[in-house]
This record gives structure tokens, sequence and C-alpha cells, in this order.
């Protein structure tokens, strides 16, 4: 069978880059190469003990049957707390929709409010999924490049600048996956300005990493006047709480938004995880201290790859505030022969860090921005070491 026997959505859709570098990272792992994994967005923390026992005491109280499409009922107002305590945001459950993982939650939104031909603004760089995840919903992306130089960051012109009569939707996360860049309460203000002028646009605003933020508090651009009832609020436990797997996001939106996810969801997937779905109402119900450690990690990291990274020549820094990637710009190395392998892109700088250096990163291309690679520093401190000191001397040349 060839693939002309599938469908169109599927032979158009790319193959997400994080997963198909973390793939031939281990293809190469199982050959025997001393591989250091810097591709995945993925904690490398354990799960905290009182999330574990949560989920123990649910096998325990029989948790077994399916869960409702939207989520438990007090997991919803868990969500509904922790929005109040955490971002100022005041939903009631009937807003709130669980599902499997803030990447479905994207989908869901998507699904629901893109028609054919519906244009999407995101900033670039922007997470790798959310191109496809537009396209699949028939939407039409529109980057909008950002540079090191202004932090990746889109500016309220360039915002103005995009929209079109077909501008249905902007999708942006703060703080940035790949690029760690914080958008603050200023600058969003500013984004704001310029909507409040087209109100038929809505915002996704993605907040996974809201807690690993180096740069004080975090603002979703949902508490900005006039922009409440146009954004969906996407959020999950998947990294302040190192709990990836467990496959657990969440939306906070207009009610009508929120009951054509629950809608969509119905005929998709149903109700999340049971299990983990009650984990969850113990994390978010946690004081944000419980998770500190892995805070200040993730800082302490950052710092250490930055130093080392700018010891490397024809690496370019920016100071991410936030996540735990780094997304140096490696264009300098472009057009150069370095130990017999022609760098002529970002995907053949992170191909040769792979193949010479034995380190696993990501090319920017898939990510809106051809100049960079992302780095995670979701790593131990001696990792991180090493992976440095290969990708020094792989380059030296």
């Amino acid at each position: 069978m060839s693939t002309a026997h599938l469908s169109d959505r599927v032979n158009g859709m790319a193959t997400s880059a994080t997963l198909a570098m973390a793939a031939k990272a281990r293809e190469l792992k199982n050959a025997g190469k001393d591989i250091i994994g810097l591709s995945l967005g993925e904690p490398d923390f354990n799960i905290p003990d009182f999330i574990k026992e949560a989920a123990k005491q649910a096998i325990d109280d029989n948790y077994s049957s399916y869960s409702p499409v939207d989520g438990y009922a007090d997991l919803k107002e868990a969500i509904v707390g922790k929005f109040s305590r955490d971002n100022g945001l005041h939903y009631e459950p009937n807003q709130i929709v669980v599902s499997t993982g803030a990447k479905q939650s994207l989908a869901n939104v998507a699904m629901v409010m893109l028609n054919k031909g519906d244009e999407v603004i995101l900033p670039a760089p922007y997470w790798v999924s959310y191109s496809d995840i537009v396209k699949l919903a028939e939407g039409v992306p529109v980057e909008v490049p950002t540079s090191i130089d202004a932090d990746f960051k889109m500016t309220a012109a360039q915002l103005e600048a995009a929209i079109t009569p077909k501008t249905k939707m902007i999708w942006f996360s703060s703080p940035c996956n790949p690029s760690g860049s914080v958008y603050s309460a200023e600058e969003l203000e500013s984004l704001a300005v310029v909507l409040r002028k087209h109100p038929n646009i809505y915002v996704v605003s993605d907040e996974i990493y809201e807690h690993i933020n180096f740069a004080g508090t975090h603002v979703s651009i949902a508490n900005i006047p006039g922009m409440y009832e146009r954004t969906i609020t996407v959020n999950g436990v998947s990294k302040a709480f190192a709990m990836t797997g467990w496959r657990i996001g969440y939306i906070g939106a207009p009610e009508w938004i929120a009951k054509a996810c629950t809608k969509f969801q119905g005929q998709n997937t149903s109700g999340a995880n049971a299990i983990a779905q009650r984990a969850t109402i113990t994390a978010l119900k946690a004081p944000v201290d419980k998770i500190s450690h892995m805070i200040e990690a993730f800082h302490k990291r950052r710092d250490l790859v930055l130093g080392l990274l700018g010891e490397i020549p024809g690496f370019k820094l920016n100071i991410p505030e936030g996540a735990f990637y780094v997304f140096p710009d490696v264009s300098a190395f472009f057009g150069k022969t370095i130990k017999g392998s022609t760098i002529n892109n970002a995907s053949d700088f992170a191909i040769f860090l792979l193949e010479e250096a034995l380190v696993a990163t990501v090319t920017g291309e898939a990510f809106g921005n051809p100049d960079c690679i992302r780095i995670s520093y979701a790593a131990s401190e001696a990792s991180l070491i090493e992976a440095m000191a290969r990708i020094k001397a792989a380059v030296s040349e």
C-alpha cells in the first residue's frame, strides 16, 4: 500500500519535529551511542510524592469508570480556584473543560472555532504543533516573524500589520516554548490596544509554563481590559508538576466556547483519565511553593547553559525569562563546512550536533524560525555541562 491511499489530511501533516528528533536520538542510543537528549520539553524531576499518593488513593477508591466528558466537577472547581489564586481570573465551572493534555485542549479549540480559510496569527517562534493543529481544522497559519534582538516578542505594529478580514484568532504562549520569552503586562496591553479595534478576533493564550517564570509575576492576557470574553486560556499540569505522561490539560473560556469543546470532545475522546484527574485535584490545590525546588533548579540551569554557550563563538543568545529552553541564533554557522558536514540551515546544524557531538536538539525551523535551534535544559547539571562541552568541541573548527 502507498500513502496515496491515506487521507490528504494526514499526508499533508508534518511530523512533530521534537518527537522525530527524540526518536532519532533513541535510535542512536540503542545502537550504542552516548546521546545526551536535550530535545524534549519534559521535566527530568519525579512527580511530587503527595500527587502520587493522591493517585494511589483514587485507585483504592475505585475511580475506574468513565469520567464526565468535560472533567470531574470537583476538579473543575479546583481549576476555578487555581485560576483565581494564580491568575486573578474568575471562571465558573461551566467555563472549564478538562482534556487529555493541553495539546488536545488546543485541538478542541481549533476544531470548534475555525472554518476553512480562517487565518490564525502565530508569532514566530511558536510551539511546534500550533501550525499543524490549525491546518487540520482547515485554518491558515499566518506567521509573524520575531527576532532574537526583540526577545522573540511580537509588537503591536506587527500584529496590526498581520490582521486581514480573514483573521479569526491569534495563538501564543507566555512563557514561550521555544524561546522562553515572557510577555509583560505592558506588552500584553499594547497587543490588546490593537485587538480591541478588532472585536471578532479571538485569542488562545497558552500558559502551560506559567510557574516556570524567572521574571516575576505571570500575567494572563484575559486579565487585560476587554480581553476576557474573547480569550481561551489553556493550561495543564505537565510542566510545572512534572506530569507529562499523565495527560491532563484544561481551558478556561467563554461558556459557549467551553460547551462547543465539550461537544467535540464527546465525539472524539470523551473524558480524560480518571486517576490522573483525581491526582490533578491535589496538585492544583497545593501551594505553588510545593514545586519551588523545580523552578529554582531550572533557573540555575538556565544560567549555567547561557554561561557555557556564551563561550562558544557563533551562538547568539538572549536571556529567556521562563520555560526551560534556550533558543540561540546559529545562523553564523550557515554556509560553513565543519568536520566534513556542510551547514546550510538550522536543520543541518541540529543533525550535525546529533551525529558529531551526540547531543539532541531541535531545529528552529519547526517553530517558525529557521535561524535558531532549541535546547532544552530539563536535564541534570552534569549532563548540561557535558553537552555544552561536546558542542563546543564539535564546532571548534
